[in-house]
């Protein structure tokens, strides 16, 4: 699914990702928020399509720029038994400390909070992990 939102000029390029973190209370006032505001907090967007309208914004001090963006999917590991494409899991994340592994980001996924229902949208496999034997890498939506 592809939403309309606004990110500064020098950001707005294909390809570029981001996390949107949600909205600032700097912005209540502004006209434009409900386009800034329309993305789903914790989540990491892909800009898809860049639109020629630009806009001022008092925040940034810089002109913003009207981008199509896709959500793009989490990787995390979990358990195999819960990798099955198309299934609905509450997520937890994996106990594991270990901050040099190689893994830990999807151990650890930025913004996706324990007990959050998922879909497995896909089932990329298992990976070498030296705490772990039952852990596959997966994407989320």
């Amino acid at each position: 699914m592809v939403l309309i939102t606004l990110v500064g000029k020098e950001q707005a390029q294909i390809g570029n990702r981001f996390y949107y973190i949600g909205p600032l209370t700097e912005c209540r006032d502004c006209r434009l928020k409900g386009v800034c505001f329309n993305l789903e907090p914790g989540h990491k967007y892909e800009i898809v399509k860049l639109r020629d309208t630009e806009h001022d914004c008092e925040l940034i001090s810089e002109k913003v720029r009207v981008v199509e963006v896709a959500k793009v999917p989490t990787k995390v590991l979990i358990p195999k038994k819960y990798a099955i494409e198309g299934s609905v899991i509450t997520y937890d994340d994996i106990d594991c400390g270990r901050l040099g592994c190689k893994n830990y980001e999807y151990c650890h996924p930025i913004g996706l909070k324990k007990g959050a229902k998922k879909t497995v949208v896909n089932n990329i496999g298992k990976i070498d992990c030296p705490e772990f034997d039952n852990l596959v890498l997966v994407e989320l939506d």
